[in-house]
């Protein structure tokens, strides 16, 4: 487990900070065609009708690849695990036939969040989209850290002009850079879910050998593949030096409850700790805590409806505010 990326037979497979399955993982093995948009959630500000998605110039002479569809306020902005391009929301894995990897879906979370507000999901430098293909977005310089990620974010919504108010989606490891955003944007933000996410208490939760290995296994990682990599130990500081939020926001924590492992090292299991760690979160978030999800780490590809549900409730609850 990286803090997200491709998902299999229930279960997480690591793209990139593990380097279990580089180029996509054995769930991102066909390519696929790109899901139709409704015809109410086919324009973005700035793109071209009938195209939802297009690359996005955010300065430097760089360029991320975003996909916005639907209409309403607030907007979701969807985060995926790492190694995972924005087509992670737009894709499912299939129960009945697993092995087939990831397929697009009108049933997968993006499609079924623009049914109801606007949504956006955006491909990070170094991810894999579905069909095995690199992200055209620019690349960088490996690792990444949670504030990087912010600061990617701001500039591709800034860009695409896209204001908000927003509803942060982060799964895995966008939950970080979900979390980092809410407490140095707060204003403008006014809601977020997490989808079994990474968070800084898994410093604390993991033991202090456990935390090591997994530290050890990042730094191991091939570089020179161009892959997304984060920083754990920078982004982990980062967010416990952001000013805390001012006050609660509708929240939601979605957790797995089919035990996965980061299979790090001989130090024993760390499911216990992500669990624990999952608690914490949702303690800290003063969120509704979804512990019934019948899945593993890949809730979003397993269990969409499931993870759209919760945003519905949290942008509901946005709207009341």
């Amino acid at each position: 487990m990286s803090g997200g990326g491709r998902f299999l037979a229930g279960a997480v497979t690591v793209v990139a900070t593990l380097a279990l399955a580089a180029g996509g993982g054995p769930a991102a093995t066909r390519a696929t065609p790109t899901p139709a948009a409704s015809p109410a959630a086919t324009v973005s500000p700035g793109g071209a009708s009938g195209d939802p998605s297009r690359p996005v110039p955010i300065g430097g002479g760089r360029r991320l690849w975003l996909e916005c569809r639907g209409t309403g306020s607030p907007t979701v902005v969807l985060v995926s695990g790492t190694g995972g391009a924005g087509d992670e929301w737009t894709h499912v894995v299939d129960p009945a036939a697993p092995a087939a990897g990831l397929e697009p879906s009108a049933a997968a979370v993006l499609p079924t969040v623009a049914s109801f507000t606007r949504v956006c999901a955006y491909d990070r430098p170094g991810t894999t989209r579905a069909d095995g293909k690199p992200t055209s977005s620019t690349p960088v310089s490996q690792p990444t850290t949670a504030q990087a990620g912010v600061r990617d974010l701001r500039a591709v919504l800034s860009a695409a002009g896209e204001h908000g108010p927003f509803v942060l989606v982060g799964a895995s490891w966008g939950a970080m850079i979900a979390e980092l955003f809410a407490r140095t944007d707060f204003p403008r933000v006014s809601g977020l879910v997490t989808v079994d996410g990474a968070s800084p208490y898994l410093r604390d939760t993991l033991t202090p050998a456990q935390w090591s290995d997994w530290m050890h296994k990042i730094e191991a990682m091939d570089r020179g593949k161009g892959l997304e990599v984060p920083d754990y130990e920078a982004s982990v500081a980062e967010i416990r030096g952001a000013p805390p939020m001012p006050h609660p926001l509708p929240a939601a924590v979605l957790t797995s409850d089919r035990p996965w492992d980061l299979a790090v090292g001989n130090s024993g299991s760390t499911w216990p700790a992500w669990l624990a760690a999952q608690d914490d979160l949702a303690r800290a978030l003063h969120a509704r805590h979804i512990t019934d999800t019948d899945s593993g780490h890949g809730i979003a590809v397993e269990r969409p409806r499931l993870v759209a549900d919760a945003v519905r409730e949290v942008v509901d609850g946005a709207r009341k505010r």
